[in-house]
């Protein structure tokens, strides 16, 4: 009788410290559930934050496309294909791409002097990048079709517009002399077609062929015409190129961007 009460007392408390035991890891396990709760909650708010900066970035960087300008006409940026072209020109053009200041250097030295000739002769200031973008402004540069010089003058079109170019001299390798010369011929392009952006087109691709594309196409809009690649690109890299000297910091030339650019910016800083 004694050993009946012993056996039944013994399972009663075995039976209260197994309850124990599995209430424990259940009080336990419910504080872990908790605090990952807890931490699940905090992760969305951390993500919406960096989605909001990166919408805010990407509006702030539409806004500064949507300000750029050539000869003070506005880019049609409403068009997809003119924004994925200026945003690969900029990537081209951009510090992480040159590793160099060379042309910021260059830009430095000889702009001021080009934009003031183009000032006397009416010619807006943006056209001052081309010998940057034409010849990386080096006279010694000569295409595989014989253009030559600062502003990569064919022989012919050199001398039409005054500059000597024989076995002895060279006038597409003075800067001051053929910026002059490049002064008139863009003024006469512009006399032909009436618009700077396809000054710009003839240009590059001279003026007979682009007004045969414009003829053939029946349009008289650069950004919609449909030119050989090189000229098709030639007014988005004057962009680009200047957007890169005038606004240093926004393409990675970081010891530029302190720089109060007064001989080649006027404007205040964008952005």
């Amino acid at each position: 009788m004694i050993r009946k009460k012993v056996l039944c007392s013994s399972l009663i408390l075995f039976a209260l410290l197994l309850s124990k035991l599995y209430s424990t890891p259940h009080n336990s396990a419910s504080g872990d559930d908790k605090i990952v709760a807890s931490k699940l909650v905090l992760i969305p708010a951390h993500s919406g934050e960096d989605e909001e900066e990166k919408k805010e970035k990407n509006n702030s960087f539409e806004s500064y496309l949507s300000s750029l300008t050539f000869a003070e006409d506005s880019l049609p940026m409403d068009r997809p294909l003119v924004e994925s072209k200026l945003r690969k020109f900029f990537n081209r053009f951009s510090f992480k791409k040159t590793g160099s200041y060379d042309m910021h250097k260059k830009a430095e030295t000889y702009l001021p002097m080009i934009a003031k000739i183009l000032k006397s002769h009416g010619i807006p200031e943006d056209f001052k990048y081309i010998p940057l973008v034409e010849s990386g402004l080096s006279k010694a540069v000569v295409s595989s079709k014989g253009a030559g010089g600062y502003w990569q003058f064919m022989p012919a079109t050199a001398r039409l517009y005054g500059l000597r170019v024989n076995g002895s001299v060279d006038d597409r390798k003075d800067l001051v002399k053929s910026t002059h010369a490049a002064a008139r011929y863009l003024k006469y392009l512009y006399s032909e077609f009436g618009n700077w952006t396809l000054v710009a087109a003839a240009y590059n691709v001279g003026g007979g062929s682009l007004k045969g594309s414009i003829r053939r196409q029946k349009k008289d809009d650069y950004f919609a015409l449909k030119l050989n690649n090189e000229t098709g690109s030639y007014v988005y890299k004057l962009v680009s190129m200047k957007e890169i000297i005038e606004h240093p910091q926004k393409h990675g030339y970081s010891r530029y961007a302190d720089k109060e650019s007064e001989t080649l910016d006027k404007e205040p800083k964008m952005l």
